[in-house]
């Protein structure tokens, strides 16, 4: 086994293992790499990865949406649903007008969220 496909099979496994929170948190910091180096990208020209990239971010972000349980907690699952439709809106946005402006707006949704996150791991831990 190579050291590159060591590499990933301890990435799986490491996912697989991991308690829901860090899952989550794993996304998070999933989608918002996508974003940074979409900003970093020229938006429009031969080569540029900026459309590829705001889509992985965006298929994140719509993998979080669609896996809430509005049920279990109604009133944080709504809140949660349109903090994520907000950032799938400027990511669409940046796809569409090709500006890196908006990825902005998304990622400062999503590193606030991660640190939310961070909280509720850190509290639950010492529960």
């Amino acid at each position: 086994m190579n050291s590159r496909s060591a590499a990933g099979a301890y990435r799986e496994a490491a996912f697989e293992n991991a308690p829901p929170i860090k899952i989550v948190r794993m996304l998070y910091a999933g989608a918002i790499r996508f974003l940074d180096q979409a900003a970093s990208e020229a938006p429009a020209g031969p080569g540029s990865r900026f459309a590829y990239l705001l889509t992985r971010a965006d298929s994140i972000v719509a993998e979080l949406r669609m896996s809430l349980r509005k049920d279990e907690a109604p009133g944080v699952g709504e809140n949660l649903e349109q903090l994520y439709l907000f950032v799938e809106e400027r990511i669409r946005c940046a796809q569409r007008t090709l500006d890196r402006v908006p990825i902005a707006d998304a990622r400062k949704v999503l590193a606030n969220l991660n640190e939310a996150w961070a909280q509720v791991e850190t509290r639950s831990r010492a529960e």
